[in-house]
């Protein structure tokens, strides 16, 4: 077995009971317990479990905690550029598509720059700046209003009334989490809500989520995994929870993050 697939198993062992020993798993694996050791650093540098005395446990964040913009930009930098390589095949000039808060979706927005006539609505700051900074004559960008989040996301009655009011060909959301009980998620109340809205308004919904955030659960859910066309993540994602994806009903697009 390869050292990325031990991994891979070792995390969804985690995520499923919570906690794993290393002598258990050495033994399972047919490993030294030093393998095990370098596999849960491994993991533990990428943010993806806790080591502790012995093992390691999950590492999931509160419901509502929210990092800021600034925080999850230096996350799983090589994994957002891949997932925002491969959602930009999936637009065509003089789309009409939405962006929501985030900074996968940020990377997503430095890629449409390159496509001619497209008209977007984002209620991130960050996207509506790198846009408006290309300076494209033949590109429309339409930024909400609200209250702004820590993810310098807009949000609230305002968003939402914008939002409601137009038809979009596709929506891309990055989201806080996602998971088969709770679907896709997101820890701010407000945030949820202007989500719903952008849902709603686009004929297909595109989630964008690198593979840290399965089984992650913020307080609001705003879209089951059935509701989504597709589902852009990274290689990271274990199998198992690949086909929780997949049995849901979207298609799942995994890409592969240069060493």
């Amino acid at each position: 077995m390869l050292a990325q697939q031990r991994q891979e198993a070792i995390l969804h062992r985690v995520r499923t009971a919570g906690g794993v020993r290393v002598t258990e798993l050495a033994g399972e694996f047919g490993v030294s317990d030093m393998t095990i050791r370098r596999d849960l650093e491994a993991l533990a540098e990428r943010g993806l479990l806790a080591k502790v005395h012995g093992g390691a446990t999950t590492a999931r964040p509160g419901s509502t905690d929210e990092p800021g913009f600034a925080a999850k930009s230096v996350r799983q930098r090589g994994e957002k550029a891949a997932i925002a390589a491969e959602a930009a095949r999936l637009v065509t000039p003089g789309m009409a598509v939405a962006l929501s808060a985030g900074t996968t979706t940020a990377e997503l927005a430095h890629r449409l720059v390159a496509v001619p006539g497209l008209t977007v609505v984002t209620n991130s700051i960050p996207v509506a700046e790198i846009l408006h900074r290309s300076g494209r004559p033949d590109q429309t960008v339409v930024l909400t209003g609200g209250v702004r989040t820590p993810s310098d996301a807009l949000v609230g009655p305002v968003a939402v009334a914008a939002i409601r009011s137009l038809h979009l060909d596709v929506v891309f959301l990055g989201v806080h989490g996602m998971s088969e009980r709770a679907g896709f998620s997101t820890p701010n109340l407000l945030e949820a809500e202007t989500n719903r809205a952008l849902v709603a308004a686009a004929d297909r919904l595109v989630v964008l989520a690198d593979s840290t955030k399965w089984a992650t659960v913020g307080i609001s859910s705003f879209a089951d995994l059935a509701e989504a066309e597709a589902v852009v993540s990274d290689s990271g994602l274990a199998e198992p929870d690949r086909e929780v994806i997949r049995a849901a009903g979207p298609e799942l697009l995994v890409c592969e993050v240069p060493a």
